[in-house]
């Protein structure tokens, strides 16, 4: 491991300063220090910063504001999230194991980097999320967990998180502080696609802190679940997984909200679908053509093909179970 100084932030303010000259930012570690161990990340210096916010409180629009700092697994108990955002707090009782959760941030989850097996090989693979301009191994590699939305030539990797899938169905906006001020986004639009440069998994600027991520009030995130569908029952990331939210009213969907992971380089809205979906008969056909629409895009590899069938009767499956009609 390459050696490196630590600093530990007592506020923002700190943290901002203390990260001025190129640190990195360190909530649980649970993915940063692995990647370091691996010498894929070799950052000269870290700032602690699970000293910030771990407060979840209400905002004055009936939503929720959650400070990056929070554990994943009090997020999960929080009563407030298991009973206005179910999908939520299943999306993280499905990721890692109780005692990464006990140690995992928030902030930290939102920034984890793939698990794709040639990213993690710093020395025998090509990876150009890794070393730009190296090569993609995995494109004619083994590459049954890798992307089938949104992949370039460039990188075929996946996101790993289940949390980010559950935040991307709920409109979830991310708070951002840097040494020029604040801004909010959406959680939708903080991750890249690889396009050309897929060393760049975010839209954040150096420096930049994740301090809070905020969920709007939605009484259709009340009637909402997750799924993950994966090789092993424990320790194995999404093949597929589905975060949904719908509402029925008179036997159609007036409203719905939808989100994949396992497909895409980042966590995927499924907006061809809901587009579908919306005024539509909440019937299992209707269902599966809107997960038809949204995979009609789908490019999948030499043995990740499977993945297009998966999401599709995943969908269908997830939606009808909160429709309550047999799928």
């Amino acid at each position: 491991m390459t050696p490196f100084s630590f600093n530990r932030a007592r506020d923002t303010t700190q943290a901002l300063e203390l990260a001025r000259h190129g640190a990195r930012y360190l909530g649980g570690g649970t993915n940063l220090v692995d990647l370091m161990r691996e010498t894929v990340e070799r950052p000269a210096a870290l700032v602690d910063v699970t000293g910030l916010s771990r407060d979840i409180t209400d905002t004055p629009g009936g939503g929720l504001m959650i400070g990056a700092a929070v554990t994943n697994s009090a997020l999960a108990a929080h009563p407030q999230v298991r009973t206005r955002y179910p999908v939520l707090a299943r999306a993280i009782l499905a990721g890692a194991s109780a005692q990464i959760r006990n140690m995992a941030t928030v902030g930290g989850n939102l920034l984890q980097r793939t698990r794709c097996t040639y990213f993690y090989d710093a020395e025998g693979s090509r990876c150009n999320k890794r070393q730009p301009g190296q090569g993609c191994d995995a494109k004619d590699g083994f590459n049954r967990i890798h992307a089938i939305l949104g992949a370039s030539d460039a990188c075929v990797a996946t996101h790993p998180s289940d949390m980010c899938v559950a935040f991307a169905a709920l409109d979830a906006v991310v708070h951002l502080s840097s040494a020029t001020g604040t801004r909010t986004l959406p959680l939708t639009d903080l991750h890249r696609l690889p396009g050309d440069h897929p060393q760049l998994d975010t839209v954040l600027e150096a420096g930049e802190l994740i301090t809070a991520i905020e969920l709007p009030s939605s009484p259709l995130a009340a009637h909402s679940t997750y799924r993950k569908v994966r090789d092993r029952a424990s320790y194995a990331f999404a093949l597929v997984s589905v975060a949904a939210a719908i509402q029925v009213e008179d036997g159609h969907v007036s409203d719905v909200r939808l989100a994949l992971g396992g497909v895409a380089h980042k966590p995927w809205r499924a907006t061809r679908a809901e587009a579908a979906l919306r005024g539509q008969a909440a019937t299992p056909d209707t269902f599966r053509a809107a997960a038809d629409a949204e995979l009609a895009v789908a490019v999948p590899l030499r043995d990740n093909g499977f993945k297009i069938e998966l999401a599709k009767r995943t969908i269908t499956a997830v939606l009808a179970e909160l429709a309550g009609v047999d799928a």
